[in-house]
């Protein structure tokens, strides 16, 4: 659709998949979904509500114009998904969402600073190379002491609340192994699976990588890592930029589909979320639809795999006492809350303790911390608090995201807790890893 067309259309939607009403027809406006959604939780604002937002999306089709408040309260939203979890009527909130947004950013004219934020991170994040090639500038920025410096000197105060964010959500970088091609099976080879690497994961979580590989070997999976695989799409696919999204997806489907291999795993919630979703994103595109469709159903989050095919290699005790917490991509989007746990409970000598309000998001939310930062700021103390006050020594989750994100609060208020990911946790019990060797 020509874009003049679209800005001439009456009404908030064009007709390119506008929210569908039937969807929307499904909410019954009855209030469960307002304990569990972040913004109503920091601001009581009925259209900062799941169903005040469908509402919103209701009035559009009815001829309602697409204004800077309407689009200022579907901006607000993280995408979370705790909504649909608590849902009895099953509105399927997450698809609502995703054609909204798809609207705002064909439709909706931004400021001129609001596009040059988002061009920016668009330009960055979703790009491996480019994100692996910020190592050495950022290592050299920790190792110089010029972190600590600025750190309390103040100055990042006086930078805006974008900018403070990222500086503060940088992760300690650790030495980034290369992984080969493929990683062969350990014992009797039970499936072959291709890995994706991810961006940030890739990037500055290189070890989560590494110990996804060990770990599956271990299990008796041929690990196939596809070279030159790019994003998956989650990032644009989340703030609505449709044409972007779909370009990464069916590079991700090319370069899996050459690899010929039983599963794709995924060690990484926000993108396991999406890649599920691939049928639905592709279904206009006569060359990919039945292709996406054929993908998604071996697309598997790394807990889901391991839980499905059992296990074979031996743990060993780990003393560690954690908080698990659940990545809302992966508990509420994806449904898998049972299987991290399960493979957590199953190490000797671990202690798994529960998060209060476990089930509201951190504010990560893919770059909705750098777009929002201070509901953002707000969600992630508040579950920072919240993972302190159960005393564990170690908080474990499923996406990189949230640990930048909980690290960073917790460093806010004056405190530190050691954070991994499920599969480094995994990894240390088979190895038998002592803590300081892994942690």
């Amino acid at each position: 659709m020509d874009i003049r067309t679209a800005f001439e259309t009456p009404g908030a939607f064009d007709d390119h998949h506008p929210p569908q009403r039937e969807l929307i027809d499904d909410c019954v406006h009855c209030g469960f979904c307002l304990p569990a959604c972040p913004t109503y939780v920091l601001w009581g604002e009925e259209m900062d509500s799941p169903r005040g937002r469908i509402h919103l999306m209701e009035t559009g089709l009815d001829g309602e114009p697409l204004s800077e408040s309407m689009v200022g309260h579907f901006d607000a939203c993280l995408g979370c998904m705790a909504c649909v979890t608590a849902c009895p009527s099953g509105v399927q909130y997450g698809t609502l969402l995703s054609e909204t947004r798809a609207q705002v950013e064909r439709r909706h004219e931004r400021s001129r600073g609001e596009k040059a934020l988002r061009e920016a991170i668009f330009s960055l994040f979703p790009y491996p190379k480019r994100l692996r090639a910020m190592r050495g500038p950022l290592a050299l920025y920790q190792r110089s002491g010029l972190r600590g410096l600025l750190r309390r000197s103040g100055l990042l105060d006086r930078l805006g609340p974008t900018l403070r964010v990222m500086e503060s959500l940088t992760p300690t970088l650790t030495r980034r192994e290369r992984l080969p091609s493929r990683v062969p099976a350990l014992g009797t080879r039970r499936a072959v699976v291709g890995m994706l690497t991810g961006c940030v994961q890739d990037a500055f979580f290189p070890a989560v990588n590494a110990a996804t590989a060990r770990v599956l070997a271990t299990e008796g999976c041929d690990v196939v890592i596809p070279p030159g695989q790019g994003c998956c799409g989650a990032l644009s696919e989340h703030m609505g930029r449709e044409s972007e999204a779909i370009g990464f997806a069916r590079s991700i489907i090319d370069s899996f589909e050459v690899a010929a291999v039983d599963h794709v795993v995924v060690n990484s919630a926000g993108c396991g979320s999406v890649m599920k979703e691939y049928a639905h994103l592709l279904r206009d595109d006569p060359g990919y639809a039945d292709r996406a469709a054929s993908f998604v159903e071996k697309v598997r989050d790394l807990s889901e795999l391991l839980v499905e095919l059992g296990p074979v290699a031996p743990r060993h005790p780990l003393d560690v006492t954690i908080a698990y917490h659940d990545a809302c991509h992966l508990a509420h989007a994806q449904g898998i809350r049972n299987q991290p746990r399960e493979l957590l409970r199953a190490i000797p000598g671990l202690e798994l303790r529960e998060i209060i309000e476990g089930e509201l998001c951190c504010g990560s939310a893919g770059v909705y911390n750098l777009i929002n930062p201070q509901p953002a700021t707000e969600l992630g103390d508040r579950k920072a608090r919240n993972v302190l006050a159960t005393g564990a020594q170690l908080l474990v989750t499923a996406n990189p995201g949230c640990l930048m994100q909980i690290a960073a609060s917790a460093g806010r208020l004056g405190e530190s807790i050691a954070l991994a990911h499920t599969v480094t946790v995994l990894d240390a019990s088979i190895r038998g890893l002592r803590p300081r060797e892994w942690r």
